[in-house]
């Protein structure tokens, strides 16, 4: 059986062996390929993958090529294409935990905008404005 991460980080905590714990739980250790878990947000969003990439203002063979996994994005082509694909927070936050990228943190100005950009639902367009207003690096 997998565990959630809950379980996992009690069972770690009183461990008195973690190389039981890495052989027992070896499955809940497995993370989700990437391409598999975009393709599952956009049948999720009801959305077409051209439509995704095409909101997301990244170059449509690059989007494609990430949508497909051949190509490894930088955390910042994720969030990009979670406003392409009409992510919420939670969604965006578990997709950046797929890929090992840090998750948006709510004391970082740059990531408190995209917060705010995500749950007001504006577009990458509009996020980057506000960004460059700020005078923040906008989402590449």
């Amino acid at each position: 059986m997998i565990k959630n991460t809950d379980e996992m980080q009690q069972e770690i905590l009183s461990a008195d062996n973690i190389y039981d714990i890495l052989d027992k739980d070896h499955e809940s250790f497995h993370f989700e390929e990437l391409s598999g878990y975009l393709q599952k947000l956009i049948e999720k969003k009801k959305i077409k993958r051209a439509e995704a990439v095409r909101k997301s203002g990244l170059d449509r063979s690059y989007g494609h090529q990430i949508i497909s996994g051949r190509k490894v994005p930088s955390r910042d082509k994720l969030i990009a294409l979670s406003f392409g694909m009409n992510l919420d927070l939670d969604e965006v936050n578990d997709l950046l935990k797929v890929s090992r990228n840090r998750t948006l943190y709510s004391r970082d100005q740059r990531d408190a905008v995209i917060i705010f950009a995500l749950s007001n639902k504006l577009s990458i367009i509009e996020t980057n404005q506000l960004l460059f207003d700020k005078g923040i690096e906008t989402i590449s």
